[in-house]
C-alpha cells in the first residue's frame, strides 16, 4: 500500500469512527438473491459481513434462491409461471424449491466458514445458525390463479432468532415456511426479510439488488426517502422498474413497522455494504420513517459531536479554539443539524439584551453538508431564536467566511458598531471582520 493510499486511509478511517461506536450491540438484517451466490460474488459479502460481526452487530441473513430453483426447473423441461413476480408453486416445483434451498443454505453457510490465512476471513469465528424460524400460510389465489404452495409470512419466532443472536451466532434464514399442520411453502425474499426486521425491531434492513439504488429519473439515485416520500412514488409505478419497484414497497412496510432504517445498495459494486453503513453520503438509498435531517437545541449529549465537527476548523484558524469544558458550560447556547444520528452542523447565539442584539458564533457545517443548504438551515434557525427573544439585530465575527455571510444578507460594518461589552473582547491580532444582519 503506496504512502498516498495510507493517507486516504487515515482520514476515512476516522471519518467511520461515529458509525463503528453507533452499530456495536444493533441487529442488522442483510437480505439477498441467490444471484449473489451464484455469481461468485457472495465470497466478498462474506468479508463484510464478518467486519460487521467483529464489530458487534447482531447480523440475520435472509437468502433467496430463484435463480437455482429455475436451473432446477428448466433442466426437468418444467413451466416456470409467476403471478406479480411471485412464483406458482406446484407439488413438483415445492421439490425443486426444498433441494434448491437446501443447497443453496449448505454452500452459503460452507462459504461463512472460511477463514484461511491472509484473507478477511483469517481468524473468523463466525457461527451460523438455521431453523424454522418462519410460520407461513398460503398465499391462495391471486389474479385466478391458485398458488398452490406458494405462501407468506404469518409469524416471525422472533424470540428463538434473538436467542441465537445473544450467542454471538448468525443467524441465516431461507424462503422457506411451516405452517402448524406441517406444510412447507415457498415463500418470498422480501416477504421474509421485512417481517423478520419487524419482528426483530431490527435497526437495519438491507436489500442488496441488481440496480444501484432508487432511480431519480435522470439517471441519478435518490439517496434518501421517507416512507411517505417512498409511497408517492409507488403510487405512480410507471416511474419504477426491476428490483426497485420489487424492494421498496417492503422497504416502506419495514419502516412502518417499526424498523429505523432500510437501504437498498447494488450487489454488483464490491463492498457496497460497507459504503452504505460507514460514509455520510452512503452509495445506495435510504429510507426512513422520518426526515433524517433535524435541527435542535443541543444537549450535554452533543458536546463529543459538536466538538468532532468544530476541531478541525479551530486547527486551521477558522474558528477559535474552545476547550471541551468551556463548551459544556455554553451548550445551551448551541443550536445542532442532525442527520441519521450524527451532528453534521453547528451554531450558537449568544445575547447581548442591553443593546437587543445577538451574536452567531461557531458556525461550522460537515464539508459533506456544504453544498446542500445545511448552512442556510442553520442560519434560519438561529434567526428565529433571535426573533422569538426580540433581538433587533445579528452580528458576526469572522476570518475566512465573509463572502458567505454576505449572501446571507449580512453587510460589514466597523468594530466600532459591535455591542459596547462585545468591543471590550475584540482581538485585533485575529483582525475578524464585524458582519451585521439586521432582523
Amino acid at each position: 500500500m503506496d504512502r498516498r493510499t495510507l493517507e486516504h486511509f487515515v482520514p476515512w478511517f476516522r471519518a467511520a469512527a461515529p458509525y463503528i461506536h453507533a452499530f456495536g450491540g444493533r441487529t442488522f438484517v442483510v437480505a439477498f438473491g441467490g444471484e449473489v451466490v451464484a455469481d461468485g460474488k457472495f465470497i466478498g459479502l462474506t468479508h463484510d459481513l464478518n467486519l460487521l460481526a467483529s464489530l458487534g452487530v447482531k447480523l440475520v441473513l435472509v437468502h433467496g434462491a430463484r435463480p437455482q430453483i429455475e436451473e432446477r426447473l428448466r433442466g426437468r423441461d418444467a413451466e416456470i409461471r409467476y403471478v406479480r413476480d411471485m412464483r406458482v408453486t406446484d407439488e413438483a416445483a415445492l421439490q425443486d424449491v426444498k433441494e434448491a434451498g437446501g443447497r443453496l443454505r449448505m454452500e452459503i453457510e460452507a462459504l461463512l466458514s472460511v477463514g484461511l490465512p491472509n484473507t478477511p476471513m483469517a481468524n473468523a469465528t463466525i457461527r451460523v445458525t438455521s431453523g424454522n424460524f418462519v410460520v407461513a400460510r398460503p398465499i391462495g389465489v391471486i389474479d385466478g390463479i391458485d398458488m398452490q404452495f406458494t405462501g407468506e409470512v404469518r409469524r416471525i419466532h422472533a424470540d428463538a432468532i434473538e436467542r441465537c443472536l445473544e450467542d454471538e451466532d448468525v443467524v441465516l434464514i431461507s424462503p422457506l415456511g411451516y405452517s402448524p399442520t406441517g406444510e412447507i411453502f415457498n415463500l418470498t425474499l422480501e416477504d421474509v426479510a421485512a417481517q423478520t426486521a419487524i419482528a426483530l425491531k431490527a435497526d437495519k434492513l438491507l436489500f442488496l439488488m441488481d440496480e444501484p439504488g432508487v432511480g431519480t429519473g435522470r439517471g441519478g439515485v435518490r439517496s434518501e426517502l421517507t416512507v411517505s416520500q417512498a409511497e408517492k412514488l409507488l403510487s405512480g409505478r410507471n416511474s419504477l422498474k426491476g428490483d426497485a419497484a420489487l424492494y421498496l414497497p417492503f422497504a416502506a412496510r419495514a419502516c412502518r413497522g417499526g424498523v429505523k432504517r432500510v437501504h437498498l445498495v447494488s450487489r454488483h459494486v464490491d463492498g457496497a455494504l460497507l459504503m452504505e453503513l460507514f460514509t455520510h453520503a452512503g452509495i445506495g438509498t435510504m429510507v426512513s420513517q422520518d426526515p433524517l435531517e433535524q435541527i435542535r437545541r443541543a444537549s450535554i449529549e452533543d458536546v463529543g459531536g459538536v466538538l468532532r465537527l468544530i476541531e478541525p476548523l479551530e486547527a486551521e484558524g477558522t474558528l477559535v479554539k474552545r476547550s471541551r469544558e468551556l463548551l459544556e458550560m455554553e451548550i445551551g447556547r448551541f443550536t445542532v443539524l442532525q442527520h441519521d444520528d450524527m451532528i453534521v452542523g453547528c451554531a450558537a447565539l449568544y445575547p447581548f439584551d442591553r443593546d437587543r442584539a445577538g451574536e452567531l458564533a461557531c458556525v461550522a457545517v460537515h464539508p459533506d453538508y456544504r453544498n446542500g443548504g445545511a448552512g442556510e438551515r442553520l442560519l434560519q434557525a438561529i434567526e428565529l431564536q433571535a426573533r422569538k427573544a426580540r433581538m433587533k439585530r445579528l452580528f458576526v465575527l469572522t476570518t475566512r467566511t465573509a463572502h458567505w455571510f454576505v449572501e446571507q444578507g449580512f453587510r460589514e460594518v466597523p468594530v466600532g458598531d459591535l455591542p459596547e461589552q462585545r468591543q471590550q473582547f475584540y482581538n485585533y491580532r485575529r483582525r475578524s471582520k464585524v458582519l451585521v444582519k439586521q432582523l
